[in-house]
């Protein structure tokens, strides 16, 4: 018999040629952290499954079910030795892999004991064309690491990426007959001549004294240390001092230098991600810069088909994502997310704002950054200015090299604020000093207090800005704010924390109620932000409210910062910055993995499918309510009611919604003012009350639950 692992019409592609194309790419994927033979081998047992007569009728034509993954699987289990590592990877790569499971599950249960007691084709035609590779090397090196069954698990989630890439890949490309429309982008070499070329007039200031000689000494003290050997990094730059220029550049060097395949940014928040990515592209290249996070629409044209089935891979030179996509990734079982994590093995991973790292889940994503630097020949940089104490969350790295010079010095010289703590105060009177003002922003804690607050004040010149409007109306309001900033015009901004990072303005002033001290310095990155003014003249103004107001989520911090402003700690301070995080994370403990994640991977058992499950950085405890009062808005919603759910659809749909949390939610439903978008969507909704949705202030979050009676 002929033996096919697909059919296109007329076309066949043998079994052996797919097993044998899928193993050379999933070995090529793996000498990126030095297992080539794993990830061939793996290639070329995963499909035995397709070597039975069920699955052969089924490739030509038969409308029948077959499984075919368990077979590779169980012939890992017979060879033994270090054959069982594959066992996960090879019964997963159709459904994910899977968790442990327990002695007696049966045999059609999704744990990898019970596909050991699943029924199967007979499939041992195999044996006629395949040749098992020998494994002749151990998964991971026990003597460098410090958790070898946490290590196990990244391998086999390493492993199993270069897997279902390959197989993808492969089957890609029999698919379209070689035309995929993939494109790579430039190497290396050729974006840091690029990067050269566009900096070389910066590296001649020679003015160390300007603020564009301290930006320039910083770009290239980090030019220079691109040359160092490969390991954990800080840069730790004081807004204003040039760290996105100056970590790309570092890490075009460092790439070049140890010829490592891609740069990877990883940004806590979307309005930082396209502010870098358009950086990055307006100096490398719009082909050579991915940007990946749920806003991105690549779909909608074929111009972006290149770009769409990048982010699939992440196989672009540099790629800008969120810290949800790459963590959750990470922790994945599904091969849909596992996909581009080889591509994460021999790159520059830049932890841009890294004091943003998600405390919840902080210890697991930790040992995920070391694992990459210890054992997949990445390269680690945390990147901010409030840098975090992680130095003892680290087992298994000695040393953090610090990249910027003389950093306490830096800070000294790009001070460009003076911070006040004026104490407790009345809403009256925080109103009063805002109303004294020509161009303030004023940071509270609570979207209800930012909209009370502005509902006193409001009148020419005011503005409000928080996530209970949806992003496209925020985008407008910052856009009216910048045009009055630049035009010297009154502009009171009143606002939650969303403006501390990743929104360039520019106030004379700025009031911050207490919050974590990294909150309230990136809050003061608002305030003289071009350096146009003295510090003197240049106030962040720290105050509280006199009635108590417990914050959810962000109670701690505020609570450590107000203890170490009771001790006089200067809130500017590197040594506070220090203090202030050592405290939050010896208060919170084991509470820096929620989740157990840590946990869960330990004893020998591999629960990939429930950590998966767990690891989520966003809860899922809110829902949406899509505010339908734009003409686009309105054919979304159309779009939506006819067609269902799409990727494509949701995420246009995001630009008009508004996340609120349960209770807020079922005050408006209770008042008859939602109704479900479609039946096909869980947890979206449409407002149907538009008096409850202002201009000014976006969704009013002041209604009770009596109002129902009034509807």
């Amino acid at each position: 018999m002929k033996y096919l692992a697909h059919r296109e019409k007329e076309r066949e592609q043998l079994l052996l040629d797919h097993l044998t194309g899928t193993a050379e790419k999933a070995r090529g994927f793996a000498e990126a952290f030095g297992k080539g033979e794993w990830g061939y081998c793996c290639g070329m047992m995963h499909d035995l499954g397709k070597y039975s007569e069920k699955f052969q009728r089924r490739v030509r034509g038969e409308k029948i079910k077959v499984d075919h993954a368990t077979a590779g699987a169980r012939v890992c289990l017979e060879l033994g030795g270090m054959y069982p590592f594959l066992e996960y990877c090879i019964a997963g790569h159709h459904a994910g892999l899977p968790d442990d499971g327990g002695d007696s599950d049966a045999g059609n249960f999704p744990t990898l004991k019970g596909r050991r007691k699943k029924k199967i084709e007979d499939f041992q035609a195999y044996e006629k064309e395949v040749h098992i590779p020998e494994l002749k090397t151990v998964p991971i090196d026990i003597n460098k690491t410090k958790n070898a069954e946490f290590s196990l698990s990244m391998f086999m989630r390493m492993l199993y990426s270069c897997l279902v890439d390959a197989d993808f890949l492969d089957t890609e490309e029999f698919m379209t007959n070689g035309n995929t429309g993939r494109q790579r982008g430039e190497s290396m070499p050729q974006l840091l001549e690029k990067l050269e070329q566009h900096i070389a007039g910066w590296l001649e200031n020679k003015e160390p004294e300007s603020v564009n000689g301290r930006r320039t000494e910083i770009l290239r003290a980090c030019l220079e240390a691109g040359e160092k050997e490969k390991g954990l990094f800080r840069l730790t730059v004081p807004t204003g001092g040039g760290k996105t220029i100056a970590s790309l550049a570092f890490a075009l060097r460092h790439a070049v230098k140890h010829n490592m395949d891609r740069i990877i940014y990883v940004i806590p928040y979307t309005s930082i991600i396209e502010q870098n990515a358009e950086v990055f592209r307006k100096k490398l290249g719009d082909q050579n810069v991915l940007e990946n996070h749920y806003n991105v629409d690549y779909e909608s044209t074929e111009e972006l088909k290149p770009m769409q089935l990048a982010s699939e891979n992440w196989d672009k030179p540099v790629v800008v994502t969120t810290n949800v996509q790459f963590f959750e990734s990470l922790f994945a079982n599904k091969s849909s997310k596992c996909r581009k994590l080889h591509n994460m093995a021999n790159s520059v991973i830049i932890f841009d704002e890294a004091q943003m790292l998600p405390n919840d889940y902080l210890k697991p994503c930790l040992a995920a950054i070391e694992e990459l630097v210890v054992n997949y020949e990445a390269t680690a940089v945390l990147c901010t200015a409030t840098q975090p104490a992680l130095d003892p969350f680290f087992k298994n790295i000695r040393q953090i090299t610090e990249l910027c010079p003389r950093m306490e010095d830096q800070f000294k010289f790009f001070k460009r604020v003076h911070f006040e703590s004026i104490g407790k105060l009345s809403e009256e009177a925080l109103q009063s000093f805002l109303l004294k003002e020509k161009q303030a922003l004023c940071i509270v804690n609570t979207k209800k207090r930012a909209q009370k607050i502005y509902r006193e004040l409001k009148g020419e010149g005011v503005f409000h800005l928080s996530t209970s409007m949806y992003p496209k109306h925020r985008k407008r309001v910052l856009k009216q704010v910048k045009e009055s900033l630049v035009n010297k015009e009154k502009c009171i901004l009143i606002s939650t924390s969303l403006v501390e990072a990743g929104v360039d303005l520019d106030f004379y002033t700025v009031y911050r109620q207490i919050a974590g001290i990294d909150s309230m310095i990136q809050a003061a990155g608002r305030c003289n932000r071009e350096g146009d003014r003295t510090a003197e003249e240049s106030k962040v103004v720290i105050f509280q409210f006199e009635e108590s107001e417990k914050v959810p989520g962000q109670q701690l911090q505020i609570d450590i910062s107000e203890s170490l402003l009771a001790d006089e700690c200067k809130i500017e301070d590197l040594e506070t910055v220090t203090k202030y995080f050592q405290m939050l994370y010896h208060v919170r403990g084991e509470s820096l993995d929620k989740k157990k994640i840590c946990e869960e991977l330990k004893g020998g058992l591999h629960n990939f499918a429930r950590v998966g499950k767990e690891f989520r950085l966003i809860e899922e405890n809110t829902k949406t309510i899509f505010i339908n009062r734009e003409e686009e808005a309105q054919e979304i919603l159309q779009d939506l009611k006819l067609k269902g759910f799409t990727r494509s659809g949701m995420r246009r749909a995001t630009q008009y919604c508004v996340n609120v949390y349960e209770q807020e939610f079922d005050k408006y439903n209770g008042a008859g003012m939602l109704r479900p978008v479609s039946e096909d969507i869980q947890d979206f909704y449409v407002l149907t009350d538009s008096e409850q949705y202002s201009e000014e202030t976006g969704l009013n979050l002041d209604i009770d639950y009596g109002m129902a009676l009034y509807v």
